[in-house]
């Protein structure tokens, strides 16, 4: 992997794990303070600026997950399911960094795979 690569990867990782701890920390204070699971999605609708972040993030999922299920089809990504699902269980935030993560890995493969002397 080069060294962009490997920047990069780090980058999406410290982006990743500020997410976590971001929606995390707000997330398990809502519940303590008695919000729950069902009242987390339609809370996000109190007022039109939060109405407007939680569509402009409802959006942008769906694009992002658009393009996580057609780059690991295109790659031969595995698992892209489960980088779906924890989307919506951790957060997107948190889970798109990490397929970002692994789809560095796989184009640094399929590079080294298309540049040995075999593959000719």
């Amino acid at each position: 992997m080069t060294t962009a690569r490997k920047s990069l990867c780090v980058a999406y990782a410290v982006i990743a794990a500020v997410a976590l701890v971001a929606t995390w920390w707000h997330n398990i204070a809502y519940l303590a303070d008695g919000g729950t699971l069902g009242g987390f999605f339609t809370e996000g609708f109190a007022n039109h600026v939060s109405s407007s972040f939680t569509n402009d993030l409802v959006l942008l999922t769906a694009a992002v997950i658009v393009f996580m299920v057609v780059e690991a089809r295109r790659l031969g990504i595995r698992f892209v399911w489960l980088y779906v699902a924890l989307a919506f269980v951790i957060a997107i935030s948190v889970t798109f960094p990490l397929f970002l993560i692994a789809r560095e890995v796989r184009l640094t493969q399929t590079e080294r795979t298309a540049i040995t002397p075999d593959a000719a």
